[in-house]
């Protein structure tokens, strides 16, 4: 299977003393290799905020 299901965290809610929103999704790991970084929105901070990929 190409594809796996990654967890991605919000990046900027700890810096303000929120807890984190995440995320899961998809990626093909044969086209993309790198880390995902996606703009999703953080009901926490009622804002969209980038979230990265987390292990």
């Amino acid at each position: 299977m190409a594809r796996e299901i990654v967890t991605i965290e919000c990046s900027e809610a700890r810096k303000e003393g929120k807890p984190p929103s995440r995320y899961m999704t998809t990626r093909n790991k044969k086209l993309q290799q790198e880390k995902i970084e996606k703009r999703k929105y953080n009901p926490f901070l009622r804002r969209h905020t980038l979230h990265k990929e987390i292990k």
